[in-house]
């Protein structure tokens, strides 16, 4: 029996890249066991990482904030497509 890959160290580009894909779970747009629209928490996990991007303005590197960024962009797409542009 192989022993699992060792879990990748959290940084922040890996906290940021949870909490996205845990939002596209909440918008439906990962495939999983009883995954459900849930927009409120959707809503939430984008509000969460909109507090990052202010709390760390000028401490991140510039991959970090080119990712962050890239990623709140993609989740308020993505939930606008989902709740009608709300």
């Amino acid at each position: 029996m192989s022993e699992p890959s060792p879990i990748p160290p959290i940084d922040f580009t890996t906290f940021v890249l949870s909490l996205s894909a845990a939002c596209m779970t909440h918008l439906g747009e990962v495939e999983g066991d009883g995954a459900e629209v849930n927009l409120p928490m959707a809503q939430q996990t984008i509000e969460i990482l909109e507090m990052l991007e202010a709390r760390t303005a000028g401490n991140l590197t510039g991959e970090e904030e080119r990712i962050l960024g890239q990623v709140l962009a993609d989740l308020a797409a993505a939930y606008a497509a989902k709740s009608g542009g709300e």
